[in-house]
This record gives C-alpha cells, structure tokens and sequence, in this order.
C-alpha cells in the first residue's frame, strides 16, 4: 500500500482536515500519478455534506486532477514515468454494456465508479479523490495532458470543461447559431469559452451586473441581465440553445420563452428541487429540454486536445489544502472568478 497524505470530511456537517489514506500498490494496468493540482468542484460540496444523499465517510473530494506519472504496471502501454496526466469524475465503469463500448462511460449501465465517494469494482474499497498527493487508476480512465497550458487552469477541464463541452459538440452547436449561457460560474465560463470557439453568437444570461465585464473578457458577444423584464421580453424567441448551468432554484419557463421553434435548453446544473416545465411551452414551437453528464474518456481526451490546440484553460484562483473550508464557504456565496483549485504541494508536508 502507499501512504497518502489528504485532506476529507469525517462526516457530513465537521469541517475537512488532514488525513491519511492509502493507495493501492499498482496493479498491471495502473498509472500511478503525483497530484499537482486538484479543481473545487460544487458537487464537492454537495456530496461532502451528503445534500445529495448516499455519501460515504470519511471521504476524500476531488475529481479534476492533474499530475505527473511516477511509475506505471507492467502491462500499461498508454503512459510512461514523467507523462503528464488526469483523472476526471469517474475512475472504472463496467466496460461491458452499451454505453461503455460506445464510449459513453459516464453513462454506463452498471453505474460509473467515481472517483471519491464510490467503491472500487472488485474489492469494494472506497475510492478516494484528488484532494490528496497521488492516486493510483487503471490507464483506461487516465487522460494525456498537454504541456502547452497552465496546469492550474487545466484541472478544471476534467468536469467543469468537459461537462459544458460535450453537450455542445453533441448537438452541433457552431457557426449560424445564438447561444445563451445561464449562470456565469465555473461551468458558465467554460461554456462561453467553448460556444464562442466553436463559432457560435453567444449571450451572457445572468442576474448580477457585475458579471457584464466578466462575460465580455470571456467572449461572450452580448450581455443579458434576467432581473430586467424589458430585456427578457426583448429576448422571446432569440436562442437556438440555451446552457443552463445554474444549480440554484429557478424557473424554466422564464428561460424556454426565450427558445425559437425547435430551440432546445441544456440542462448540467442540479438544482436541489424539481423544476417545473409547463408542457405548452414545449408543445406549442417543439421546444426541448435535455440533461447532459460530463463525458466518456474518448470524449474528454478530444476535449483536452482541443483546448490546448486553441489555448483554452479554466480561469482560477489556486488555494492551499488548508483554505478548502474557506473555499467552500466563498463558493457558497458565488465568491470565486471562476473555480477554486488545489496546490496539493501544500499537503506534503
């Protein structure tokens, strides 16, 4: 076993601390990898305060990792001592079903192994995440990174990159097209970033106007503000697509009045109550609304390379381990341009 130092949550409602975990020695097919960087993702939060249910303790967050390959099994072809490399939400799936031989891991029918709060395929251990100093995965579901960017603002790629990325390659989205983005966070940013570089004419959808030069410096071509009823009557009809990436309480309706005929909403944020859709609003111009889940490894390793063929990182604030109940209470209150993310050399020691 390797020692591990991290940083976990004993249970739902005690703040997170160090902590000492091992890792398993590497199996054949294992890449084992230094972190260097960890991404603060929400669903951190969630799952750390078991909002969603189903958390197991003590648990180890983090699944926007990125590090350096320290030694690798003997039967591993992909990776070498040195490589750079990340691991995004999910480390195992069945490999067997459907989705899983189509490339579309994260839906896998037997249910993806996650990278923390999940249990290891076969021993049933738990799997702990990327707050910490290594972490050892099958090379299947480890990702080449590219040394050409910011490997702070690389981590983030691995769920806020390629949750917004995927829906938008899944649906065409490109040149010809207007696009809103709703919610301008570690998820919203991305999403300008990627429908501006695919092409695409691109709304900034948000309730603050603080957030106007913000969305401006992302790309982002015009700047809406929601809590101005003119502006919203103005916008009826406009989208071809609208990515709501707000995981707070609100109403759909509001938004899908502002789709065209065959307009659709992308859903990637999780608010923590069902929202209401009044089916007329779909029926009458064909309106759709669809969910959306990360991405499979093929899907998020072209996403990597896209953002390093066009410079793309998240935009991020790097923290030491010790400021994550911090972190998380300023991610509360929407305190941070765009994501928090872990300096783990700050748990060496």
């Amino acid at each position: 076993m390797l020692p591990t130092n991290a940083y976990a949550a004993q249970s739902a409602t005690t703040p997170l601390a160090p902590f000492k975990i091992d890792r398993r020695t590497p199996n054949a097919h294992d890449v084992q990898i230094e972190i260097l960087y960890c991404g603060v993702c929400h669903s951190d939060i969630h799952q750390a305060r078991n909002e969603w249910g189903g958390s197991t303790f003590p648990m180890v967050p983090g699944h926007e990792i990125v590090g350096r390959v320290t030694s690798v099994g003997n039967k591993v072809t992909k990776f070498k001592a040195g490589d750079l490399a990340g691991v995004g939400c999910f480390v195992d799936s069945c490999r067997e079903c459907e989705n899983c031989k189509q490339g579309a891991e994260q839906y896998c029918d037997g249910g993806m192994t996650g990278t923390y709060n999940g249990k290891e395929r076969g021993t049933g251990a738990p799997t702990y995440g990327g707050y910490s100093t290594q972490i050892v995965v099958d090379e299947n579901y480890v990702l080449s990174i590219s040394d050409k960017l910011t490997l702070a603002g690389v981590a983030p790629l691995l769920c806020a990159g390629i949750t917004t990325y995927s829906p938008l390659k899944y649906l065409g989205v490109g040149k010809g097209h207007k696009v809103a983005v709703l919610g301008l966070g570690g998820l919203g940013h991305m999403a300008v970033k990627f429908a501006v570089a695919f092409g695409a004419e691109v709304t900034m959808l948000s309730s603050s106007p603080s957030k106007k030069a913000d969305a401006e410096k992302l790309g982002a071509h015009h700047f809406a503000l929601t809590s101005d009823a003119a502006t919203m009557k103005n916008l009826a009809n406009t989208f071809d697509f609208i990515l709501n990436t707000v995981s707070a309480q609100h109403d759909y309706s509001v938004y899908l009045n502002l789709l065209r005929t065959n307009g659709t909403m992308i859903v990637v944020g999780v608010p923590p109550t069902p929202a209401t859709v009044p089916a007329i609003q779909l029926i009458m111009k064909r309106k759709s609304i669809i969910g959306s889940l990360i991405g499979g490894i093929k899907e998020t390793q072209e996403m990597l390379d896209y953002c390093a063929e066009h410079n793309i990182v998240s935009e991020v604030e790097v923290i030491n381990a010790d400021q994550i109940n911090e972190a998380y209470e300023r991610m509360l209150k929407g305190d941070v341009r765009y994501r928090f993310v872990i300096d783990t050399a700050s748990l060496k020691n």
